[in-house]
């Protein structure tokens, strides 16, 4: 569980990065749902990681 937690979480980090690089090109005009939701998921499972970790 805790790796699985941590892989994903670093793939919902690298969308992030992807879908905010994606907002700034098309400058500000598509939803900035696009690094938001991923940003929001990345917390969830690297929380979820940490709170396994010290257990």
């Amino acid at each position: 569980m805790n790796n699985v937690a941590l892989f994903l979480g670093i793939v919902f980090l690298v969308l992030t990065f992807v879908g905010g690089i994606y907002v700034v090109i098309n400058h500000g005009q598509v939803n900035a749902g696009y690094a938001v939701i991923p940003a929001l998921w990345t917390i969830i499972c690297l929380g979820v990681y940490r709170s396994k970790k010290n257990k």
